[in-house]
């Protein structure tokens, strides 16, 4: 007696349709998440968890070129914060007018807020001078590194904690207040904590910055400019009753 492929067991490498419907779930509710962020704190397992998630990402060579600095003091918080004020405050002068005016009044970060902050970085030596893949493609390690990266986002989502990711900072006086070696690369300054509640939709699409292309833009089939048409429709209908059905199971 056959059986549908999304009825096999998962030791064949197939997924039921529940769990299929988390992970797409999981990567449609995920958030840059700035705001809302409650003071529970997150339990070390929780946060091993977390970690561990992002260890097991894939890397060019089997690379593993990440380290995560775990930041709970509010005296590093409070160093990281004021490299952010400076860095927004010359970010702001690039715009003018009512885009001036937008951009000041967005809520970038919530670095003191969170319980959690992690640095994250990418250590480019690691592996020593010839590692397998990488030999044409340097920056294969910050992109693995990246990879890592989100893969503690979906983590995160899962465990309902909320993750932001800090990128107007100077990469270089962060080194300094987390103690950063100077051969070893920043990609991430992440803040997590639970919060009260995930936003529908990303902020900046809320507060009107930029809107979602259409995916239908972005796909090219067999060279570039070959346009697919017709497919984004079906899918995001699919995706979005994916959402708004797992947001009715979660209430």
């Amino acid at each position: 007696m056959s059986r549908r492929p999304n009825a096999l067991a998962s030791g064949n490498g197939m997924f039921s349709d529940p769990e299929r419907a988390a992970v797409y779930r999981v990567i449609f509710e995920r958030r840059d998440v700035r705001r809302n962020f409650l003071p529970t704190p997150i339990a070390d397992d929780v946060l091993t968890r977390i970690l561990t998630a992002a260890h097991h990402a894939g890397s060019v060579g089997f690379m593993q070129p990440w380290d995560f600095i775990v930041v709970r003091q509010r005296t590093t918080k409070r160093a990281v914060k004021q490299l952010f004020q400076k860095t927004n405050a010359q970010a702001a002068m690039r715009y003018e007018g009512a885009r001036a005016t937008l951009y000041r009044s967005l809520k970038l970060e919530g670095i003191e807020e969170a319980p959690v902050n992690i640095g994250v970085t990418c250590s480019r030596q690691r592996g020593g001078p010839h590692v397998l893949g990488r030999s044409t493609v340097r920056e294969t390690d910050l992109y693995s590194t990246c990879c890592a990266i989100q893969n503690l986002w979906l983590a995160a989502r899962v465990e309902g904690i909320g993750v932001g990711w800090v990128s107007i900072l100077d990469h270089g006086a962060l080194k300094q207040v987390l103690g950063i070696p100077r051969p070893v690369k920043v990609l991430a300054y992440l803040c997590l904590g639970y919060v009260s509640e995930f936003a529908a939709q990303p902020d900046l699409e809320t507060a009107g910055w930029r809107s979602r292309i259409p995916v239908e833009q972005l796909i090219h089939s067999e060279s570039w400019g070959n346009r697919i048409q017709g497919a984004r429709r079906n899918e995001d209908a699919h995706h979005q009753s994916l959402h708004e059905n797992g947001r009715r199971g979660k209430d």
